[in-house]
């Protein structure tokens, strides 16, 4: 879970702060942060961003599969039944309510490719087996493949794709009139940032995809990742010229043939703003993405 204090911290301070206040749910009082008069941020193992409208509530990703009870629980204390929810990609820490918002009439938005990856059955390397198909009911009812727009009350959504940034289904959802925008996990600004590198993600779609973020948002924009506290511009601008750092101190590396330990040894981890739990892993992704998109790094590489 989310530590409140760090969250709450994070969300008030620097040029980014807002209005934050707690609310709490009538049953299990699980803690949901007001981060103005009309949205609202609730924890459900990673984060869930709730639209208060007179048609109903609109939420950014639905959290994990194992919070789905706290979480409908923790929007009890909101007004209105859900109506729409969008889900920045397709991992299931993050659409783990999918099907239990969806069978009380709540439709999904989301990129196609979300829909594709939870109909397909399809490897997963870090657990050495298939993943089934997600049941029909949780996968995304509307797709997109590039932006669109939506008028929900007073608030106006954009929403709009992020190409393989931490998988090829990434989505921002820009909540224009309180200056609020969900990322996923393009950022990471509590736990070491991933790379799903099997469906396409890579480390220079993730610093593109950051700099198109941080083109979308102003001074004052408050930026909601997957899982963490709320990031200000200068946390977020922070996190992405560290990730051009690696790109940089990687990608020729990758060129001459070097690998995930002789990077290791060279240093390309060291002297970051941040440290990392599992360096390696991290480097093993960036490792298996820069060769994947070999094409974009240069000429001579075969």
């Amino acid at each position: 879970m989310i530590d409140r204090r760090q969250l709450l911290l994070a969300a008030l301070g620097g040029a980014a702060a807002g209005l934050v206040r707690p609310r709490r749910s009538a049953a299990r009082q699980a803690d949901v942060l007001g981060l103005n008069d009309r949205l609202s941020l609730a924890s459900a193992g990673t984060n869930v961003l709730a639209l208060s409208t007179p048609e109903g509530l609109i939420l950014v990703d639905s959290g994990d599969a194992n919070h789905v009870g706290s979480l409908m629980e923790s929007l009890e204390g909101l007004p209105g039944a859900v109506r729409t929810v969008f889900n920045t990609h397709w991992h299931l820490e993050n659409t783990g309510a999918n099907r239990a918002l969806a069978e009380t009439g709540a439709r999904i938005v989301a990129h196609e490719n979300t829909r594709l990856w939870m109909a397909t059955p399809h490897w997963a390397p870090a657990e050495d087996r298939y993943r089934e198909p997600r049941h029909a009911s949780a996968h995304p009812t509307e797709t997109f493949y590039i932006d669109g727009s939506i008028d929900a009350g007073v608030e106006r959504i954009d929403y709009g794709y992020l190409i393989e940034a931490h998988t090829s289904a990434d989505i921002y959802v820009f909540f224009r009139d309180s200056n609020v925008l969900a990322v996923g996990d393009v950022a990471s600004p509590a736990r070491d940032p991933e790379l799903d590198y099997f469906t396409g993600a890579w480390l220079g779609g993730r610093v593109d995809a950051m700099s198109r973020l941080l083109e979308l948002g102003g001074p004052e924009t408050r930026f909601v990742p997957g899982y963490g506290p709320v990031m200000s511009r200068a946390e977020l601008e922070a996190e992405r010229d560290m990730m051009a750092t690696i790109y940089d101190r990687a990608v020729d590396r990758v060129r001459q043939g070097d690998s995930v330990d002789d990077m290791l040894e060279a240093g390309v981890m060291e002297g970051l703003v941040r440290t990392w739990n599992d360096p390696r892993k991290f480097l093993y992704d960036v490792h298996k993405g820069l060769w994947a998109h070999h094409n974009k790094l240069a000429p001579n590489v075969v």
